[in-house]
C-alpha cells in the first residue's frame, strides 16, 4: 500500500499539463482492459446467455429504441 500512497503523492506534484497527460492515459489503459476483458468473456461463453435473450427479444419484437 506503501506504493499507492507515494504514487498518490507523486501526483499531486505534477504540473497541470502532466496531470492532464496522465488523466488521459489513465482512461485509455482503463479502456483498454475493459475491452481485453470483455473479449475473454465473450470467448470464454460468459455472454452468450444474453445474447440469447437479446436474439429472443428481437424475434418478438420486443426491442425498443434507445
Amino acid at each position: 500500500m506503501a506504493d499507492v500512497v507515494e504514487l498518490q503523492k507523486a501526483i499531486l506534484g505534477l504540473s497541470e499539463a502532466e496531470y492532464t497527460e496522465l488523466r488521459r492515459w489513465l482512461v485509455d489503459e482503463d479502456w483498454e482492459r475493459w475491452e481485453r476483458e470483455f473479449e475473454e468473456e465473450v470467448r470464454a461463453g460468459k455472454l452468450d446467455a444474453l445474447a440469447a435473450e437479446a436474439l429472443e427479444a428481437k424475434a418478438k419484437g420486443e426491442l425498443t429504441s434507445l
